[in-house]
């Protein structure tokens, strides 16, 4: 939700070189972010850690027909797995 509002104020998602920082604190480098707002995107001011404690990983424009991918590699922190191994990503189909 805080990348979207980000893109709301600012008409593009946070680049990879900005990533997940530019949720809270102004980007200094790349695309100016005009109407960024005061206090960031998150709110605690902090980027969250994945269930394991890791940051997650961040690319724009995405790979996987998005416009951008967001994931964590899962309790083992290797690409892949099952279980609790299993990687958490934004561009996998939703299971019913």
């Amino acid at each position: 939700n805080a990348l979207k509002l980000f893109k709301l104020d600012n008409a593009f998602y946070p680049t990879s070189d900005q990533g997940l920082g530019a949720l809270v604190e102004r980007p200094t480098v790349g695309r100016i972010a005009n109407n960024w707002r005061e206090g960031g995107y998150l709110e605690k001011g902090a980027i969250p850690k994945d269930p394991w404690g890791q940051d997650y990983l961040y690319l724009s424009p995405g790979v996987h027909n998005r416009d951008f991918d967001l994931w964590s590699y899962g309790a083992d922190r290797e690409e892949g797995g099952e279980g609790e191994d299993a990687d958490i990503v934004n561009w996998a189909p939703i299971k019913k």
